[in-house]
């Protein structure tokens, strides 16, 4: 595989394990604030990927796995 694939797929594979990390964190978090800071850390990883996506990702993984 070249270098430039696998240095794309190994920033995929951590970008969605920083997305799942933020999620569980998301869901954890009790007040508002908190949330808010998570989803602006969201919105720094993956600028294209809403508060709906991230969220129905979340409940999609967690009822399909």
């Amino acid at each position: 595989m070249p270098v430039q694939r696998a240095k794309e797929l190994r920033r995929r594979r951590v970008r969605h394990k920083k997305i799942a990390k933020l999620r569980q964190r998301y869901h954890a978090a009790k007040s508002e604030a908190d949330r808010g800071a998570i989803v602006e850390k969201v919105a720094k990883v993956v600028p294209g990927l809403g508060l709906e996506r991230f969220l129905a990702r979340g409940e999609s993984a967690r009822g399909g796995r």
